[in-house]
């Protein structure tokens, strides 16, 4: 018998998102594609910045209604006394706050994650930010660039000794994001056990720094200093991009098997008893005689010829898409990741599906991100105010509604 399909696993927990852009939005949006009910609160002058990036489509941004689905979006002014108290009032039904403004900010509202906690001891407060609450950096202000800089990734991204690159996607924002995420179902889980919530404290720039796994067993072991190295792994080899007759493709012929059916696919037999070789950190120590000696056999045929023998040989390998390749993939189509949410001013919005695949507790997926203040009235009604009320908070400017 096939699983019976149960509800999502946080359906039935409410979270009140403060963000901006990336880190705090995307941890928001994990949390809603869980079924957590996600509610956005935003200025009403502007709302996040988010909502300014191309492309637009009579006036809504693309971009902010992929980032911000399934929220509901409230516009309060947390500068004035009345919002403060709306915001209060909207914290003590919630079980998760999720913010990534610079530390003190909220404090600054009197909205600090103490008072806040004190209220409602059940809190779970996730602040991301980009240096942490405390230490030397905690003032400085952050951009992803700023963080992957200072993290050491664009030392290592690029080709050894080119100018400074970064990653291509907002990995310091995005990485956060994903532990705010993980830090806060560990906090609920800690909840469960115990009834009480906690502050989360999720740093950028450490949530960078962690990801240099690899770099940091080098240098805490040899003292070495880990350089960019192009497509190239830092220890083993080969295992890269490589030169076909019309571009490039990706190998990873690092294992005892693999290496040996790469070597006989090239017609490279040689290879495997050459002592330079042996292994896969020697080819590495190798890798300027090795990487030309394999590319003087890979330019003479296409990538799509090389990828065709080397799969048929199981030997790991890849082309380099684009993202007009990728957003078109017959894998992902098949697997349904990319998905069509309703927006009330873009239509059908196409956007990427969540890769969390619960077999029993399925994510979910509704509708596209709100226009701002799409939801002010419906939620401070929830709260208990009348029409009426909510009219005159809007004339007074402290609440704004689509």
């Amino acid at each position: 018998m096939g699983h019976v399909l149960a509800e999502p696993p946080l359906r039935g927990t409410r979270v009140v998102e403060v963000g901006n852009y990336m880190a705090g939005p995307f941890c928001g949006m994990q949390l809603a594609d869980l079924g957590a009910e996600v509610i956005k609160i935003e200025h009403p002058r502007g709302g996040d910045l988010a909502r300014f990036l191309e492309p637009f489509v009579d006036g809504e941004s693309g971009n902010f209604a992929r980032l911000n689905r399934d929220k509901r979006s409230v516009a309060i002014d947390l500068k004035r006394e009345k919002g403060q108290q709306i915001f209060r009032q909207l914290a003590k039904t919630a079980d998760i706050i999720v913010e990534n403004l610079r530390p003190g900010t909220m404090a600054d509202l009197g909205l600090s994650p103490a008072s806040l906690m004190e209220a409602d001891p059940h809190l779970v407060y996730v602040a991301v930010t980009g240096w942490g609450l405390d230490g030397p950096y905690a003032d400085r202000p952050a951009l992803d660039i700023i963080v992957q800089g200072q993290s050491g990734l664009m030392s290592i991204t690029g080709e050894e000794g080119g100018a400074p690159v970064k990653v291509g996607v907002s990995i310091a924002d995005l990485t956060a994001a994903l532990y705010a995420t993980i830090a806060t179902l560990a906090a609920l889980r800690a909840r469960d056990r115990d009834g009480k919530g906690q502050l989360v404290d999720i740093s950028m720039f450490e949530s960078a720094v962690s990801l240099a796994v690899w770099e940091a067993g080098v240098h805490f072991t040899t003292g070495e200093i880990p350089r960019a190295a192009g497509s190239a792994h830092k220890l083993v080899a080969p295992y890269q991009a490589v030169a076909a007759s019309d571009g490039h493709f990706l190998i990873g012929a690092t294992t005892p098997p693999t290496w040996k059916a790469f070597c006989r696919t090239l017609g490279l037999e040689s290879l495997e008893n050459d002592r330079r070789y042996i292994d896969a950190s020697l080819r590495r120590r190798n890798r300027e005689a090795l990487i030309p000696t394999i590319e003087s056999v890979t330019r003479t045929k296409t990538a799509a010829e090389w990828l065709a023998a080397l799969r048929a040989a199981g030997v790991p390998c890849g082309e380099i898409a684009d993202y007009g390749d990728v957003f078109a993939d017959p894998h992902l189509v098949a697997r349904g990741f990319f998905i069509d949410l309703p927006h009330p001013s873009l239509g059908t919005v196409r956007g990427l599906g969540s890769p969390l695949r619960l077999a029993r507790t399925p994510v979910r997926h509704a509708r596209a991100g709100p226009r701002l203040g799409e939801h002010s009235g419906e939620v401070l009604r929830e709260l208990g105010m009348s029409d009426g009320e909510v009219a005159r908070l809007v004339a007074d400017g402290v609440v704004a509604r689509a």
